[in-house]
């Protein structure tokens, strides 16, 4: 004697092409089981219906509308059966009217819970060491955005490479971080680039930096969040550390590669930049930097003292100008180099300088990690023009006691009324 579902085979049954197509298999009694052995569904006619996980018919209740049938995974591609059809109807209908849900938005769009990974240094000139930071800047991000924004200074003694032709070469020398590399030229500071961030809906930050540095970017960022930008996290973390001292990359720096240019010492330079940079590129990077310097060819400029090159390489000669009084006078207009902030001195350290913005944000720095402002009158070098307005603007900053910036005196009488 057949069986049922033999008999059914044999009529050629669409349910059966339907159970075999998902993978089911039957119990022999017109009911359907899948992989896992779980009733599913049942023959009705030459159709399958379905049921909830777990249903058995005849004993438990049909399905309800607005719950779905338990289907095989495969199954999702399958035309459903009425009961299912009329259940998502009167879910649909249920819906109709109610508001649309906001579309998540796109990442690098301004979007809830996105963290920025951002580092804001000189590298003047690049260097390999420079690119321990930049891997770590992408280990760091995990995925997520990551912007490298190098500085605007430049100046022949800490900056010799202008900040259009210096991201040139990064880009050539860490190809891998081409597209990560910035050339913004409103990013003058790292409050610029924490201001943007802000703006652009990032909710949280990483700020990559050098060991030596990182209690600088700590303190700063952290002071200035909620009043300057608002971050629900601001993370400031370590690079590595740089032992001067070392060999290679670890104690890699853009003091010594500025030193090798002024020795003219281009074997030196050659080390400290990545291998897979060119010959004929490493030169035509040597050059520039020779030439921001004011330096000719095998031909080392006397005036510049190495402390005013590279300070960190000596460090002596640096404190004695600076304890005789002869670089750094309160009201000097400074930049700090790892910042990008300009202010002007208010206070004088044993090896410090605490300094306020034109916006009346105080800053400190050490002597070794700040240059003079480069034009502190503000107005632009091709405005400079003999018998214009803006030439006598110009002319009455460089004359001591003349409308020189009073940001410091502006800050400190501010403070002292507060006080009172």
């Amino acid at each position: 004697m057949k069986s049922f579902t033999q008999f059914l085979i044999e009529t050629g049954s669409k349910a059966v092409e339907q159970a075999r197509k998902l993978g089911l298999k039957s119990d022999g009694h017109g009911g359907w089981l899948d992989r896992s052995g779980e009733f599913v569904a049942k023959t009705e006619g030459d159709k399958l219906k379905f049921y909830n996980k777990g249903q058995r018919p005849g004993k438990d209740p049909d399905q309800t509308p607005g719950r779905k049938a338990h289907l095989p995974v495969n199954a999702k591609k399958m035309a459903r059966s009425p009961e299912a059809i009329e259940a998502k109807r009167r879910r649909d209908d249920d819906l109709a009217g109610a508001p649309l849900q906001k579309k998540p938005e796109e990442k690098g769009e301004k979007g809830e819970g996105e963290t920025l990974t951002t580092a804001f240094g000189r590298f003047n000139p690049p260097t390999v060491g420079h690119e321990k930071l930049l891997g770590a800047a992408r280990k760091a991000a995990a995925g997520g955005q990551l912007k490298i924004y190098p500085s605007r200074s430049a100046d022949p003694k800490k900056n010799p490479l202008d900040p259009d032709m210096k991201i040139s070469y990064m880009k050539k020398m860490f190809p891998d971080y081409e597209e990560e590399i910035i050339n913004d030229a409103e990013m003058k500071s790292i409050f610029d680039v924490l201001k943007t961030a802000d703006k652009d809906g990032f909710k949280n930050v990483n700020i990559i930096v050098g060991a030596d540095r990182q209690a600088e970017f700590e303190n700063l960022a952290q002071k200035y969040n909620g009043d300057l930008y608002n971050f629900d996290l601001i993370r400031v973390i370590s690079a590595g550390v740089r032992d001067s001292d070392a060999e290679g990359v670890e104690g890699m720096s853009a003091s010594k590669m500025r030193k090798a240019v002024q020795d003219d010492d281009f074997d030196s330079f050659r080390r400290g930049t990545p291998k897979g940079l060119k010959d004929a590129d490493t030169q035509a990077v040597f050059d520039a930097v020779r030439t921001g310097m004011g330096t000719k060819k095998k031909k080392v400029k006397e005036s510049y003292e190495l402390w005013e090159i590279a300070p960190s390489l000596d460090r002596k000669g640096l404190r004695e100008n600076y304890v005789k009084g002869l670089i750094y006078k309160i009201g000097d207009i400074v930049e700090n180099l790892n910042t990008g902030l300009i202010g002007e001195i208010i206070r004088r350290g044993t090896n410090h300088l605490i300094c306020v913005t034109k916006e009346n944000y105080m800053f400190k720095s050490w002597v070794k990690d700040v240059m003079e402002a480069v034009n502190p009158s503000g107005v632009p070098s091709d405005q400079r023009l003999i018998g214009t307005d803006a030439y006598k603007k110009y002319a009455e900053t460089m004359v001591p006691g003349q409308s020189k910036p009073a940001w410091g005196r502006q800050f400190i009488n501010k403070y002292k009324k507060k006080k009172s």
